[in-house]
């Protein structure tokens, strides 16, 4: 008996030292050096899960790199976390294309021309800069003129396309790709993080914190 109470203790001093040890130890990302948080909050979709927006741009060249890291990613991700995609809009080209983002979310073809769209712009030269052009493209995977012309100028995607365009500057978004975490982390390339690759390992700690805190 006397022995089981001493094994008992001496985990319990064990698991405490190790608790004590982890606390100890300094973040392996830090705020202003790794990732900025943003001074005000963005509120999220879901409040119960953790919200994570993948900022992109179909002209960026390293967007265009970042798209088979980040799907592999977002394929592994636990049920906690709430993954979208947010189109970039700081020009009216980059508008265009956010309006064929949501063009194809509101028709249910995202995945089958969202890829497309990247090579088209990256690897074909074809800016994809008007309605008629992103008709041809959307055409070639099964949506027809007429109901792509409907749906691109359509209220909810043009509200969608304002909305994204009003959270630029609540996100402070100044560069793609981005990585944003529950509305209060925005993770981008720079002199501390310099692959793309350890963009996901900051989300993946900024995620393990939130997830923490709840």
């Amino acid at each position: 008996m006397i022995k089981n109470a001493l094994k008992f203790l001496g985990t319990a001093l064990f698991l405490g030292l190790a608790a004590m040890s982890v606390q100890a130890q300094p973040s392996l990302y830090v705020a202003g050096t790794h990732y900025v948080e943003l001074p005000a909050p963005v509120r999220t979709n879901d409040p119960n899960k953790i919200e994570v927006l993948e900022v992109f741009w179909y002209g960026c060249g390293h967007c265009f790199r970042f798209q088979p890291l980040v799907e592999d990613w977002a394929n592994n991700l636990a049920d906690d976390i709430d993954y979208h995609r947010f189109p970039a809009i700081w020009n009216e080209l980059m508008k265009v294309h956010a309006q064929a983002f949501y063009t194809a979310e509101s028709l249910n073809v995202l995945d089958k021309v969202h890829a497309p769209i990247f090579d088209a712009i990256n690897l074909q030269n074809n800016r994809l800069q008007n309605e008629r052009q992103l008709a041809t493209l959307f055409a070639r995977y099964g949506v027809g003129e007429e109901d792509f012309s409907k749906a691109f100028n359509s209220f909810p995607v043009r509200t969608k396309v304002n909305q994204a365009e009003q959270k630029m500057g609540a996100y402070q978004i100044r560069s793609t790709p981005n990585m944003i975490v529950n509305g209060k982390y925005v993770i981008a390339t720079n002199d501390a993080v310099r692959t793309q690759q350890e963009m996901l390992q900051v989300v993946d700690f900024l995620i393990a914190r939130e997830r923490s805190a709840k």
